[in-house]
């Protein structure tokens, strides 16, 4: 990007910021995982729309805000809230983070990925989310582990060619003993049906070391792609577990970083070797924040791969990402349909994601019920949620 896209920038002001909330829908229940109950089946999340005053728009995921706040942004020139080169340059707009990203890519014309240097590949390899702990849901008729089997077999219809099961059983739902030997036969179970698949595991901290390295000596043989969030991120277990890893899989990686990330420490792990994969929320941490810290990370030899659970263009916006940077792991993706988002541009094909390049992030808002700061809504409906 040039000085000359900031004059571009420069010619737009924020005429209005709207506050606009989606309905998206998973195929099927989303069950447990080791610290939360049943997901349920679909999210409803705010975004925000960008107006110009020269007729642009842009949106993405956003939080509330109180009305002053927004009143604040309307009226400023675009420059002085984004820099191409950088992303949000001003605090106060760091709730529009994405959509501001998406206004810039539509008026300059390029993808974001492009906006960001285009380094990488517009496809990114990416893995179904979607598979929970199915085998124990709903409560009053769990399924078993043939569900889980017949989930990642939906998925594999659907595109996918990477499963990540959630594993932690015993942290809440079930006695620890028959947690962890559940978890063992639902990995190996599905290891058993999908040879030719990447399997991943998310035990959302719901370990201890000694139950953790029990599980990851009984599955050694599944050739696990990575490991997510197995304890509580420390040197010792996690010097324990790489000996683990090096002994018995030494292709499988250790991701962290979802929950509550001190990124200086990670960084640190990853330069000693024991944490190969950075994967804080796309939306939560930030994407300006991980533009930031993205040339950090690779220069500690980390691959990205942010989280992006519950909405599908969330994985659009980290596609974008690790398309600009070229060092991307596997990405997190669920099977998921927005009412009013037009994605027809992005293309799953054999557990790859294609990247539009279309301006922007390439995703349409075609239309969205519209709230106000306090939560009413166009037809005059207060949500209290």
């Amino acid at each position: 990007m040039t000085s000359g896209d900031l004059d571009h920038l420069s010619r737009h002001r924020i005429a209005e910021i709207r506050l606009r909330r989606l309905r998206t829908r998973w195929p099927r229940l989303l069950g447990r995982n080791a610290a939360l109950p049943e997901h349920g089946y679909g999210a409803e999340p705010f975004v925000r729309e960008i107006v110009t005053d020269r007729g642009a728009t842009g949106w993405g995921i956003s939080r509330r805000l109180p009305p002053d706040e927004v009143t604040k942004l309307v009226g400023r020139r675009l420059d002085e809230l984004f820099d191409p080169a950088v992303g949000v340059i001003a605090d106060e707009a760091l709730p529009l983070d994405r959509a501001l990203h998406d206004l810039a890519g539509v008026i300059l014309g390029v993808p974001v990925y492009e906006m960001l240097g285009g380094a990488g590949e517009a496809a990114v390899g990416v893995y179904s989310g979607a598979i929970y702990m199915d085998d124990i849901t709903p409560a009053y008729a769990p399924g078993g582990v043939g569900v889980v089997v017949d989930h990642c077999r939906q998925d594999y219809d659907y595109g996918y060619r990477a499963f990540k099961l959630k594993i932690g059983r015993g942290h809440r739902w079930m006695e620890p003993e028959a947690g962890l030997t559940r978890d063992i036969e639902v990995t190996r179970a599905v290891r058993e049906q999908f040879p030719d698949c990447e399997v991943l595991v998310d035990a959302n901290n719901g370990y201890e070391r000694g139950g953790f390295l029990r599980y990851f000596e009984a599955v050694a043989d599944c050739r696990l792609y990575t490991i997510e969030e197995p304890f509580h991120e420390n040197r010792d277990d996690l010097r324990r577990l790489r000996d683990a890893i090096e002994k018995h899989a030494p292709a499988t990686t250790v991701t962290e970083g979802e929950s509550n990330a001190d990124v200086e420490l990670l960084l640190e792990l990853a330069s000693e070797g024991l944490v190969q994969l950075l994967n804080m929320d796309i939306g939560g941490y930030g994407f300006t924040a991980w533009r930031r810290l993205a040339p950090r990370a690779i220069e500690h030899g980390l691959l990205l791969s942010p989280h992006t659970f519950n909405l599908e263009f969330k994985t659009c916006y980290a596609a974008h990402l690790l398309a600009a940077t070229g060092h991307a792991a596997l990405l997190e993706s669920i099977p998921e349909e927005a009412e009013g988002v037009d994605a027809d541009g992005y293309r799953l094909e054999e557990s790859v994601l294609h990247v539009p390049d279309a301006p922007g992030f390439g995703l349409r808002l075609v239309w969205a019920r519209t709230y106000d700061e306090h939560g009413v809504d166009d037809s005059g409906f207060k949500r209290v949620a």
